[in-house]
């Protein structure tokens, strides 16, 4: 008797078309919206150059920063390069679903334009890091940082 194994299912929640191979699916299922690389590798290089205070995805801030300094009101996002449309090395497009992808792009860009102004008109300073700024040089971020810590009351 040939035993037969039951190959992992996907729970579909209906936000994406369906992914013509299976491959994709898995690997688009496995993306993480917290805690990514980018994000672990500047808290580290924070970390480890005697910066601290900050908070995580500090829920009392606006739109939720990846990294907070509440009392000097200072909000950084590290975005992925292809998720929010990276200005500085032009990530590429799916090719299969275009419509779905372009608008959910747009999407994404739109709400991280909103986070920002509301950081923005209740006082805080914003600063976006992107993915592809960090695989160059996490390092020269630090003292960014390290200025804008000082400048700020």
């Amino acid at each position: 008797m040939k035993e037969k194994y039951n190959k992992k299912t996907y729970c579909r929640d209906g936000r994406a078309p369906i992914p013509e191979n299976e491959q994709t699916s898995k690997t688009m299922s496995a993306i993480k919206a917290k805690n990514t690389k980018p994000e672990l590798q500047l808290r580290h290089a924070l970390w480890h150059s005697g910066i601290r205070g900050y908070r995580l995805h500090w829920k009392k801030a606006p739109g939720r920063p990846d990294i907070a300094f509440p009392g000097k009101k200072i909000a950084i996002f590290v975005n992925g390069c292809f998720w929010h449309r990276c200005p500085h090395c032009n990530p590429s497009t799916p090719k299969s679903n275009v419509e779905f992808w372009n608008e959910k792009f747009r999407k994404n860009v739109e709400r991280d334009k909103h986070k920002i102004e509301l950081l923005e008109q209740n006082g805080w300073r914003v600063m976006t890091i992107w993915e592809c700024q960090l695989k160059k040089d996490v390092m020269m971020f630090v003292p960014i940082i390290q200025q804008m810590l000082q400048e700020t009351i």
